[in-house]
C-alpha cells in the first residue's frame, strides 16, 4: 500500500512538473484552459452575428465562441505574485488559413472562478506564418513579463502592427479604437 502511494504521489510530481511556469498546464487542467480560453475568445474575437458589443457575452451567444476554440491557443502564460496572468495566445487571421496573429495582454480572474476581472491587450503582432508568431510572439512576452510593457518595441513593425499610431486598446470597452479624432 505504501509503495501504491509513493508510486502515486511521483506520478503526481512528475506530471506538475512537466510544465514550466510559462505554460497553461502549470496553472489550468485541460478543462479549465479550454473555459478560459473560451471567455477570452469572446472579448478578443469578432462579435456572433446579431450580437453587439453589448449582448456578445449572453448564454445564447456562448455556442459560437465555443466553435471558435480549436483556432485559438495559449503558447504562453505566466502568473505573477499579485494574481496577474500574462498570456500570448496564437488566433486566426480573418479570411485566412495560412496565416496567424499573436495577441499579449495581461487580466485577472475573478475569485474562485475562471472569469475575467480586469482585462488588457497589450499588442498583436502582424500577419505571419504560427512559426513566426511564435519567435516574435515569445520575445515580446518575455520582455512584457520582465518590464511590464512592450513601449520600447512598439515601433517595431515586423513585431507589433498595434498598438500605433491609429489604434490604441481601450480597456474600458475592452477593444482597439481609432486614435483618429481624438
Amino acid at each position: 500500500m505504501k509503495k501504491l502511494i509513493l508510486v502515486c504521489l511521483s506520478t503526481l510530481y512528475l506530471l506538475s512538473a512537466c510544465n514550466s511556469k510559462d505554460e497553461v498546464g502549470y496553472y489550468f487542467s485541460d478543462s479549465d484552459r479550454d473555459t478560459l480560453l473560451v471567455n477570452i475568445i469572446s472579448i478578443i474575437s469578432e462579435r456572433p452575428a446579431y450580437a453587439t458589443d453589448s449582448t456578445k457575452h449572453q448564454a445564447k451567444f456562448r455556442s459560437e465562441f465555443v466553435s471558435r476554440l480549436s483556432r485559438f491557443h495559449f503558447v504562453k502564460l505566466t502568473k505573477d505574485s499579485l494574481g496577474r496572468y500574462t498570456y500570448l495566445i496564437s488566433r486566426p487571421v480573418a479570411g485566412r488559413i495560412d496565416l496567424r496573429r499573436g495577441v499579449l495582454g495581461t487580466f485577472t480572474l475573478k475569485s474562485n472562478s475562471l472569469q475575467i476581472d480586469d482585462f488588457e491587450e497589450v499588442a498583436n503582432t502582424p500577419h505571419f506564418d504560427e512559426e513566426t508568431v511564435k519567435q516574435r510572439g515569445e520575445f515580446l512576452f518575455k520582455e512584457l513579463v520582465k518590464k511590464g510593457n512592450i513601449i520600447e518595441y512598439i515601433t517595431m513593425k515586423h513585431y507589433v502592427e498595434w498598438p500605433d499610431a491609429s489604434l490604441i486598446y481601450d480597456k474600458k470597452k475592452r477593444s482597439w479604437v481609432s486614435t483618429i479624432g481624438l
